[in-house]
């Protein structure tokens, strides 16, 4: 299973919920997710469902979230199994990133994405094959 890029959570919180002083965000968010063949985990859709529902400004419903789940889920979406576990732990210690950042970076590569998108990590590094974008950066 192959994908284009992969989307971390902030991603996608910012296309649910990202409104007011975030609603630029929100618009480049909404552009990835239409033009891109993503693909995300089931961490990053735990992750989504937390903090869309208890920790944005304008938090979803449990039904908004759970909608949106069921958009994202048509995508590829990454288990969490042994295998990203241990693939985590072991980017985690080389890179010296934290373990959830580095499951992030494990599901990306289980993917086969080129590019993860994220806020986290360092925009334009590399970990391993794929390239971390933080698209909301200045062009």
């Amino acid at each position: 299973m192959s994908v284009e890029c992969f989307l971390d959570t902030n991603i996608l919180l910012y296309a649910a919920a990202g409104r007011g002083p975030d609603e630029g965000k929100r618009q480049r968010a909404l552009d990835i997710l239409e033009g891109a063949e993503f693909g995300t985990s089931a961490q990053v859709l735990q992750e989504f469902f937390i903090n869309a529902t208890r920790k944005m400004k304008i938090a979803l419903t449990v039904l908004e979230a759970a909608e949106w789940i069921d958009r994202l889920v048509l995508r590829p979406v990454a288990p969490t199994d042994e295998a990203l576990i241990k693939s985590a732990i072991g980017l985690s210690t080389r890179y010296r990133v934290s373990y959830w950042d580095a499951a992030v970076v494990a599901a990306s590569l289980t993917l086969d994405a080129a590019v993860l998108y994220s806020e986290d990590l360092n925009h334009g590094q590399y970990y391993d094959k794929v390239r971390v974008v933080n698209p909301f950066l200045p062009a």
